[in-house]
């Protein structure tokens, strides 16, 4: 946390949602996701307003909508789970494209679509205006507890090491000659994968005895404790304040 680590999802800017401090962001981010799962899944006009909401965070941010929507493909697999609901929830039935589907298992596919995309969409907004060793800190500040933050910390950290330990591994296995193209393959494929273990916890041992002769005590230091003002305060409140009107209509209208 003491140093700069830019992510992958980052992408730099200056504007307005940039320079906000992490903590009243990573806030508003929380509050907006409550506020949208609260919201009654037949008030479908909210989802569009909350989407609507979100694309004027992305407008005056600056991110391009193609930085989000590729790195919002990480919800594919929850797709795909809400795909198979009308086929396999019961209760009953409607005709949709000549197949009979289930009425609550659709009811339930549109609430995960609608609400797992919103946070989604959210979350890669914050993390593409916000620096990771920012994001870290800000949980800091609303005091998240010490231990959960280090560990996310070393998590997010050492994830690219590891990830760059396999690819190492891939490319030995590929240049002696190795294809996994069946069981037969799958002896050797498990030896690497114990052997990848072995290596990351003797990193991690290194790293752990490098922090001890630092002087590390179970804490990381922090450079920056500055506080948000209530300017800034009340600008990350913006997002949630009026998603909250949205939810309260949502319930009150018909």
């Amino acid at each position: 946390m003491g140093s700069g680590h830019a992510h992958r999802l980052y992408r730099h800017g200056r504007s307005p949602v940039h320079r906000l401090p992490a903590h009243p962001k990573i806030a508003a981010v929380l509050a907006f996701v409550l506020v949208v799962v609260a919201t009654p899944r037949e008030a479908m006009w909210a989802f569009g307003a909350y989407a609507l909401l979100l694309a004027a965070v992305a407008a005056l941010s600056r991110v391009p909508a193609r930085h989000l929507l590729t790195r919002m493909l990480i919800e594919v697999p929850f797709v795909a789970f809400a795909v198979l609901m009308p086929f396999v929830a019961e209760g009953p039935r409607v005709e949709a494209l000549g197949m009979p589907l289930s009425e609550p298992g659709l009811w339930g596919a549109w609430n995960v679509l609608a609400k797992g995309t919103l946070g989604v969409a959210a979350s890669v907004l914050l993390a593409s205006t916000t620096e990771l060793r920012e994001i870290l800190l800000g949980l800091q500040r609303l005091r998240m507890p010490p231990l959960l933050v280090q560990i996310a910390s070393f998590m997010l950290r050492y994830g690219d090491v590891i990830t760059d330990e396999m690819r190492r591994m891939r490319l030995a296995r590929v240049s002696r000659g190795f294809t996994a193209r069946g069981v037969r393959q799958w002896g050797v494929l498990a030896k690497t994968a114990g052997a990848l273990f072995i290596r990351a916890y003797e990193r991690g041992e290194r790293v752990h005895l490098a922090m001890l002769s630092r002087g590390y005590t179970g804490t990381m230091p922090t450079a920056d404790e500055t506080a948000a003002t209530r300017a800034q305060w009340s600008s990350a409140a913006a997002l949630p304040l009026a998603a909250l009107a949205v939810c309260l209509m949502g319930w009150w209208t018909p």
